[in-house]
Formats: C-alpha cells, sequence, structure tokens
C-alpha cells in the first residue's frame, strides 16, 4: 500500500480532477495510490465508492461520487483574538449545497464596477444570482432599468421602487420607465 493516508489520497484524486476534468484510469490510479496489485486497486475504489467519494459510469469508467467535491468546513476562526483549536472533527459540505438551493434557476455573474463595495462586493467578484422576479426590501438585486441590467439593493419609498447602491459616490437609481426584477443574489464567490 500507498505512504499516503486516505485523506491525501482523495485530496490527490480531486487536484488530478482538477487539472484534466477527469478522473484517473484504473491503472492510474495504481501509480497515484502507489499500489502494484490490480486486486488492491479495486479494493480501494470498492473503498472509495461505499464511502461516495467515487462511483462508476455504466461502462465502468471512474466518475466523481456524491461526496467527491465536498470539502471540510472547519468550526470556525476568530478574526480577532486567537483562541484554541477545537477538537471536534470537520464536517463536510459542498460548495454547491451551501451556496446554491435551486441549480436550476442560479448562476454566476462578474461583477463590473464598484458600485456595491460597502456591501463588501467587489469588482471581479461572482455574485451567485437565483434567477426569480420576486425579492424582499434590502435584498440585493439584478434588476432591469429602463432597458439596462445592475446590482443594487432593492428599496422602497413613498416614490415608489428604487435602486441604493452601497457606495456613497453613487446615487440612488429610480426608472424612468420599468424596474424589473431579473434576480436575487443569494451567495458571492471571490478568489483571492
Amino acid at each position: 500500500m500507498s505512504a499516503f493516508t486516505a485523506r491525501e489520497l482523495v485530496g490527490a484524486l480531486r487536484d488530478y480532477y482538477a487539472e484534466h476534468g477527469v478522473l484517473p484510469s484504473y491503472a492510474t490510479l495504481s501509480g497515484i495510490a502507489g499500489i502494484k496489485a490490480k486486486s488492491w486497486t479495486h479494493t480501494l475504489v470498492g473503498m472509495l465508492r461505499e464511502e461516495g467519494i467515487l462511483d462508476v459510469t455504466p461502462d465502468k469508467r471512474l466518475k466523481p461520487g456524491r461526496k467527491f467535491f465536498e470539502r471540510e468546513l472547519a468550526d470556525s476562526v476568530r478574526a480577532g483574538l486567537p483562541e484554541q483549536v477545537p477538537d471536534a472533527p470537520a464536517q463536510s459540505i459542498t460548495i454547491d449545497s451551501y451556496l446554491i438551493p435551486h441549480p436550476s434557476k442560479t448562476s454566476l455573474v462578474r461583477v463590473k464596477g464598484d458600485s456595491m463595495i460597502e456591501a463588501g462586493i467587489l469588482e471581479g467578484d461572482l455574485a451567485v444570482v437565483e434567477w426569480r422576479t420576486n425579492a424582499k426590501l434590502g435584498d440585493i438585486v439584478v434588476a432591469l432599468v429602463d432597458g439596462e441590467l445592475t446590482l443594487k439593493y432593492l428599496a422602497k419609498d413613498k416614490q415608489g421602487h428604487y435602486l441604493q447602491p452601497a457606495n456613497p459616490a453613487y446615487a440612488p437609481i429610480r426608472a424612468q420607465g420599468e424596474l424589473e426584477i431579473s434576480g436575487v443574489m443569494v451567495g458571492l464567490v471571490r478568489r483571492l
């Protein structure tokens, strides 16, 4: 058997998938795991299938299982004073299940401009948008205003609905014609 721990092996498989877009063949998996006997590779695949990490296609190729894309979710990390590391094991989540409650209605939208910086939304971020026409006051929405799309807070006063930026350099936007809600931001992704 390899010097890999199970966790390191799963990490190596995830790295392989990220680089190649597919999982390795059984022969390549044997090399990654440091296994010489084919029977051990099949045993390893069986164990990873039982855990939900791997699955196989009808033609016996490896594919990601339901837990393949899960990531450990540490309890928390304090942004203030340091604290002792908790002994409890980390739970796992997938980013999709955490950020995307309705996959068929959700997509990522790249943010342009700086009108939402005080809401923590920066140029280049990916807004996770659920495409729907209903929103609550205070939601960050993608709205069609006078034929143009924008990302702003939905607000209302005695004159009616308007869009509120989160940057004092920008004025609120009131539609000259029609204001339509296209979607609601449900999450945000930023690569550092």
